[in-house]
């Protein structure tokens, strides 16, 4: 083992979703015995801001807790930091800037491993919130790769995402996850070919309902962990 990597995870948004971060960065790291699993110091705080209603201008920012959150992590010794919330990323630059240590950009990991993929879709729909939606920067990195992205619509968004995100927030898994497949499923009629599920609660969500259509997704999260693992197995 190597005393250099220590993964710090900002996490708590939400906190179901940082749980299920750990659980595949466990099971994407390829360890014999306790001793050769990734080390992490993980930051589950889910008093941070809403981000969602944040960026909508119906709350404060969450910059200063996401800020405080990653000092910590320095401070605790992080060689490298992940952030398993898209949403937070509108945010990455401030971040970064505050951070000794490098900060992974979840995007970035995601379109990197689709890039890897010998056979590509034309069409890749985008579940996610309304602010990542805007950020654009899937979009814009699958048109980079000559994929087309769907986007969910604004009706969408507040029948189907918007309460489906919530209800996995407080628990009802089931509830959100009835709501998320009406909204994958909307992007599958109008040409998806595969799914991104550019926010970290819609696979928890998904999984929970045995969602039929998981093998034509790409999970963010899951790339994340994948990243996370490779870099500390070079570390070893």
């Amino acid at each position: 083992m190597s005393n250099s990597f220590l993964l710090g995870v900002l996490g708590g948004m939400g906190p179901l979703a940082t749980l299920d971060f750990q659980r595949r960065l466990l099971e994407a790291t390829p360890a014999r015995n306790d001793q050769q699993q990734l080390p992490s110091v993980v930051w589950n705080v889910p008093q941070i801001a809403d981000r969602q209603k944040a960026l909508a201008g119906l709350g404060p920012s969450p910059l200063p807790q996401l800020v405080y959150g990653i000092k910590k992590l320095n401070e605790a010794g992080a060689s490298h930091i992940a952030i398993p919330c898209n949403t937070a990323h509108h945010w990455y630059a401030a971040l970064a800037e505050a951070s000794n240590a490098p900060i992974l950009h979840i995007v970035d990991t995601t379109l990197d491993a689709l890039a890897k993929q010998v056979v590509r879709p034309q069409r890749v729909g985008i579940v996610a919130t309304e602010g990542t939606l805007k950020a654009g920067w899937y979009q814009q990195r699958l048109a980079a790769q000559n994929i087309e992205p769907l986007e969910p619509t604004a009706e969408e968004l507040r029948e189907w995402f918007v309460p489906g995100c919530y209800a996995v927030k407080r628990g009802a898994l089931q509830e959100g996850g009835e709501l998320l497949v009406r909204q994958a499923s909307a992007l599958f009629a109008r040409g998806a070919q595969k799914l991104v599920l550019a926010c970290t609660e819609v696979p928890v969500a998904l999984e929970a309902v045995r969602a039929p259509f998981l093998h034509l997704t790409y999970d963010p999260s899951q790339a994340l962990a994948e990243r996370c693992s490779s870099l500390w197995l070079t570390h070893q």
